[in-house]
């Protein structure tokens, strides 16, 4: 059964579990520094496991104060899935959100029904968790000083339609959380400065999800022109600066890579040279890279798309629907 897009659900696999997701945001009393609650919750079932979640969306679904999101997963024990799909490796997963519902699934749940774990990480961050195995990734923006809070509905958005420059010092991390724990295993500061880019109030700048092929996590950050690597233990296996670009309106950006083969991809369409690249995830050497006709900006991640006659990698932006 599929579910309205407008009930904020989405669905995925993990392990030999039907997962059910569903995002809130929430209120949360953290004066001065912006937090991402992180929960973990038990289905009643079998266990769950609660993440971050969400990358850069344009409306609104409960308000946000002085915290990123709170988000939750809830988890049933049901069917053994094939191992290609036993992990949420990317943004949507593997099937880019296309999973069934299981009415099995609890529906309900609170701030101490449930919850196995919930921690609290610093920043604030739209991206999506991935999830392999018994480790959960997260990534955020964590500033030196304090930054606008998101306001919830509709708004006058002023003469700058929304967009927000930060003046202060951001360090851009990439978390490992022990999923049966909550314990962080490690973190990591890939770039730190001051953002070259604007966001808008309502976007992050951390919206892009990482994703992993069980060696390594590969990790984009937009707002900070920065895409790298790292291997489970934490350690960098490669960095790049591919530049960090103004987007129309100063909304930031928000496409996340995803991987195909020996390849990462990374769109990113802007004001000044929109592109697609094409990185060895060994090395992080380019392969090749080509120009796109985009002027504004663009917050759809590609999509590998396998067929009968070739592999094409399509996107989207708001000039047309490419494929590659």
């Amino acid at each position: 059964m599929r579910l309205p897009a407008s009930l904020g659900v989405d669905l995925c696999l993990y392990e030999v579990s039907i997962c059910y997701v569903r995002v809130l945001l929430n209120v949360a009393a953290t004066k001065g520094k912006q937090m991402t609650r992180f929960t973990r919750l038990a289905s009643g079932i079998g266990d769950s496991i609660g993440v971050t979640k969400g990358s850069f969306v344009f409306h609104d679904v409960v308000v946000c104060k002085n915290v990123a999101l709170w988000c939750v997963i809830l988890l049933a024990l049901t069917v053994v899935h094939p191992v290609a799909q036993t992990q949420w490796a990317g943004f949507r997963g593997s099937n880019a959100g296309d999973v069934g519902d299981d009415l099995v699934l609890p529906d309900t749940w609170s701030e101490t029904k449930n919850v196995v774990w919930k921690i609290d990480v610093p920043g604030l961050a739209w991206s999506s968790p991935v999830v392999w195995e018994d480790h959960v990734f997260i990534t955020s923006a964590i500033s030196a000083g304090d930054e606008p809070d998101p306001i919830p509905g509709l708004y006058d958005p002023g003469d700058d339609n929304g967009s927000r420059r930060s003046t202060k010092y951001h360090r851009w991390i990439v978390y490992d959380i022990d999923f049966a724990t909550g314990a962080i295993r490690w973190e990591r500061e890939l770039h730190s400065a001051q953002p070259e880019i604007a966001r808008h109030i309502k976007n992050s700048f951390a919206s892009e999800t990482p994703v992993t092929d069980g060696r390594r996590v590969y990790v984009y950050f937009g707002s900070a022109g920065v895409v790298g690597a790292l291997n489970m233990s934490g350690e960098t296996v490669w960095l790049r600066e591919l530049g960090a670009f103004e987007t129309n309106g100063g909304f930031g950006s928000a496409a996340s890579p995803i991987l195909h083969g020996d390849r990462l991809y990374v769109v990113n369409d802007n004001t000044q040279r929109s592109f697609m690249v094409a990185l060895d995830k060994n090395t992080g050497e380019e392969i090749w890279q080509v120009d796109r006709p985009e002027r504004g900006q663009n917050w759809a991640t590609p999509f590998v798309w396998v067929n009968e006659v070739r592999s094409e990698i399509v996107t989207s932006g708001t000039q047309g629907v490419r494929s590659y």
